[in-house]
């Protein structure tokens, strides 16, 4: 790995782990300086990102019920963002699971799940 790949990694981490204590320690819900949703703000539907910061904020509490309250689509896709960085980060190293993950089926297969939440949650109200 090159020097330029350590100092990005690095970098890439610093920014996370200061979010993670951003979303800690202020909840979304209760400090206006947190984004909102322009779709939202526009539209009146939720985005699927939306309850995103709130759910954020619940699972570095421990919390995933209210986490899932908020947004479930969000804590199911922890997992998916694992997986996909698992295999970005060791492409050299699995080379066939690399490609499995990236195959266009499963990405079609996320769309389509993304786009099913955004749908069923705007007409049933989850």
């Amino acid at each position: 790995m090159s020097t330029r790949h350590i100092i990005m990694i690095a970098l890439v981490a610093v920014a996370l782990l200061c979010a993670a204590g951003i979303y800690y320690f202020y909840d979304p819900s209760l400090n206006g300086f947190f984004p909102r949703c322009p779709f939202l703000s526009i539209t009146g539907w939720r985005c699927p990102g939306c309850g995103s910061q709130r759910a954020i904020h619940a699972i570095l509490h421990g919390d995933l019920a209210t986490a899932w309250h908020f947004n479930a689509m969000m804590v199911v896709s922890l997992p998916v963002l694992a997986v996909y960085t698992f295999a970005e980060f060791t492409r050299s190293r699995f080379p066939r699971f690399y490609c499995a993950v990236n195959k266009p089926a499963f990405i079609w297969g996320i769309f389509v799940a993304v786009i099913a939440w955004w749908l069923s949650r705007n007409i049933f109200g989850w």
